[in-house]
């Protein structure tokens, strides 16, 4: 049976109001939505949930840690710092197994770790360090797992800073059972951006970060005509976009592995220069 062309058209038009067709861009920066305020979509305002609890202490598990040598200039290499001392992480360090490193999304992540199960080599009344991700220990497959491959997957291992490991076991003792968790980052003042690179390129490095201390996104708005910019995680905590931020004031916003943010409202003067540190919002 043959139908005229407009009621073909008539149905066509009541199947698009009765079915809408998805919206293929409906969970694009959908993470941004939920926990950011401020978020742009299409250049419009978009005010998401604000209450989102502070980090908390997250429950005990079990792992193993050694240690390693080094210095405060190559404690923090995978995750991109040049310097723990001075940029106020100290030296109890940790260099976390693939699984625990996560591409680098947990640098600058806070924990706890004791010395658990070796009463010959922990260190009496099983005292507690608290250390921050700052590198990463590397898979070695030519050894198993549990005979020099310590940092293989799927094992949680923590390779710790030679400082950081005699405070818990003694030196001979080599590898010990350790108990860990997550714990807040206590930092003092505000977060820091520090831009290198070049007016194609820009890289920021993103530091002392309180709370849940990893950044699992980072945004950029400039002062006059830089809209809000997404950054991509070049390696460890550093930022990477070749939007143009020269000759901008800056605003950032930091989003934390807990779902919290913080923006930094024009933290960056308009005549800022590669190379420099600024200060911003930390996590309370």
């Amino acid at each position: 049976m043959a139908f005229p062309s407009e009621a073909l058209v008539t149905l066509a038009l009541l199947f698009l109001v009765a079915f809408p067709l998805p919206d293929v861009h409906a969970n694009a920066s959908s993470s941004w939505r939920y926990a950011a305020h401020n978020i742009v979509g299409n250049n419009k305002v978009v005010t998401p949930n604000r209450h989102r609890p502070k980090f908390t202490a997250g429950p005990w598990k079990q792992a193993h840690a050694t240690f390693y040598e080094g210095g405060s200039g190559t404690f923090g290499g995978a995750c991109g710092y040049e310097d723990v001392v001075k940029e106020g992480y100290g030296l109890d360090t940790a260099a976390l197994s693939t699984v625990l490193f996560k591409h680098g999304q947990t640098c600058g992540a806070c924990y706890e770790i004791k010395c658990i199960n070796s009463p010959q080599w922990c260190k009496p009344g099983q005292p507690s360090i608290f250390v921050t991700a700052t590198n990463l220990c590397p898979p070695n497959y030519h050894q198993s797992g549990d005979n020099g491959g310590w940092c293989n997957p799927p094992r949680e291992h923590f390779d710790l800073a030679k400082p950081a490991y005699l405070k818990i076991a003694e030196y001979k003792a080599g590898i010990v059972p350790v108990q860990y968790r997550r714990v807040p980052c206590k930092k003092q003042g505000g977060i820091r951006f520090t831009i290198t690179g070049n007016p194609y390129f820009y890289l920021v490095k993103v530091w002392n970060v309180g709370g849940a201390g990893d950044i699992t996104g980072v945004q950029v708005k400039g002062g006059e005509k830089l809209k809000w910019t997404e950054l991509k995680r070049n390696w460890g905590q550093k930022w990477e976009t070749n939007a143009m931020l020269a000759g901008e004031s800056l605003t950032f916003r930091v989003r934390a592995s807990d779902g919290r943010y913080t923006t930094s409202r024009r933290v960056v003067p308009k005549n800022w220069q590669f190379g420099q540190t600024f200060e911003g919002k930390n996590f309370a």
